[in-house]
């Protein structure tokens, strides 16, 4: 083993070396290095604002739903180490893949019979959008090659994903001459409880009829639009969706990276409205936030006219789908969150949440405050100032990631009632230093 860095040595070579997420080279902010994480702690090298352990408030971007160092999937990893960490799955097949997909099929919504598995979310919308394209290319309607979504939206950073994210407001305006041009739809209303506008709800229907001809597939986030402004909105707009697409022969994608596996309080958001789309992509808490890995779901129709067209095969393998060890744990991750009352527990975090956030309601500069689930937003008037508001959720003892206009949180399931008040406390503080007193 070599010799571990000095907190300082690390923080040098990552300054020269190392290219975090949505930032520049060198990166303008230290980024605070972690030795260890365990439960819903994280345990910082050295001590920042006299804490030594910070109380996870993100779930890792959403992904550590069981908290770190679990047991249960520690044992999967290790169990499937000793047999085989990886193996090609061009050819070949092993049971981790099996029973995950098995598992998936199992409890996603009806209809939804083959698992593509994937190594990001990102790829998993990528190999959705190459399935829709192709369905209709196989059946003989190669013009149908363009998608709808709605403004508002994101998908991930690779190149068919970032054409459905929201074009102007989202995070890659940059490449709007260069990506496909897509159909976009205003943003729905927002209002998890709200009824359904009739007029967004007709304008929807319209827009899917002026374009169905050309339309391969809709493409929604449903119930919570999360990076693009984690917003919410009515599921009875996933029914809208479901009816247009039926009536104008068009596929549904819902994108449940963000949302599936309970975060929303239903297993997946689309439970909520009752609908199944033709193809699902799921990714993220997949794994309990252990290892990458996403999936894309799609009926028996789908594969069914993918295999009878002039080229039979989904021509898409990364190297690393289907790895075992990932499978094993995501396996184990799932069967963790059905074996517990998980919906009981996202419950009681929303009451948590709802509970501490109250204090930002009506504070300056706070636009909205709004929480579904185990998801608890403040919305200013600006943009926030990440140091600022980072440096007070620190001294808090609490990990968030602002960013845009919104201090948010989606801690882990396993959170207990006085981590999730502070965290409550954390993000009221940030919001309040992130906008400027």
């Amino acid at each position: 083993m070599p010799e571990p860095l000095t907190t300082s040595e690390l923080l040098d070579l990552d300054r020269r070396h190392v290219w975090h997420p949505y930032g520049p080279m060198p990166g303008r902010q230290e980024p605070l290095p972690v030795a260890s994480a365990t439960g819903v702690r994280l345990r910082l090298a050295e001590p920042v604002a006299g804490h030594r352990e910070l109380v996870d408030g993100m779930s890792s971007w959403w992904s550590a739903i069981h908290g770190y160092n679990h047991p249960v999937l520690n044992e999967a990893a290790r169990g499937q180490l000793e047999r085989m960490s990886h193996v090609m799955f061009g050819g070949l097949t092993h049971e981790p893949a099996v029973r995950l997909a098995k598992r998936l099929v199992d409890i996603t919504p009806e209809g939804l019979e083959h698992v593509f598995l994937a190594d990001s979310g990102s790829v998993s919308v990528e190999v959705a959008v190459k399935m829709c394209l192709q369905y209709w290319r196989s059946v003989g309607r190669p013009d149908k090659r363009r998608l709808l979504t709605w403004r508002g939206g994101y998908h991930g950073d690779t190149w068919q994903p970032m054409s459905v994210c929201d074009p102007d407001g989202g995070m890659h305006h940059l490449w709007s001459g260069a990506l496909p041009r897509q159909v976009f739809a205003p943003r729905p209303p927002d209002g998890f409880d709200a009824g359904p506008d009739e007029a967004y709800a007709r304008r929807l229907r319209e827009l899917i009829a002026r374009h169905a001809d050309e339309l391969a597939a809709v493409i929604v986030e449903p119930v919570v639009q999360g990076a693009g402004g984690m917003r919410f909105h009515s599921p009875a707009y996933l029914r809208v969706l479901r009816e247009a697409c039926d009536a104008h022969g068009v596929l549904l994608v819902l994108d449940e990276i963000a949302t599936g596996f309970g975060r929303t309080g239903a297993l997946f958001a689309a439970g909520h409205a009752g609908v199944s789309p033709d193809v699902l992509c799921v990714g993220k808490a997949l794994t309990g936030g252990y290892l990458t890995l996403a999936a894309t779901l799609c009926t028996g129709e789908v594969a069914r006219g993918i295999a009878e067209g002039e080229v039979p095969v989904l021509a898409h393998g990364p190297t690393f789908m289907g790895n075992p060890l990932a499978a094993a744990v995501a396996d184990a991750s799932l069967g963790l969150l059905l074996a517990q009352d998980w919906a009981g527990e996202v419950k009681r975090i929303e009451a948590g949440l709802r509970e501490s956030l109250a204090a930002a309601e009506g504070a300056p500069g706070v636009r909205d405050v709004r929480v579904l689930g185990a998801i608890g937003v403040v919305e200013l008037d600006r943009e926030v100032d990440m140091a600022a508001a980072t440096r007070a959720a620190v001294e808090h003892g609490v990990w968030l990631r602002p960013f845009r206009d919104l201090v948010y949180t989606m801690p882990p399931y396993v959170t207990g009632d006085e981590d999730v008040a502070r965290i409550g406390a954390a993000v009221c503080a940030a919001a309040a230093a992130g906008r400027g007193r």
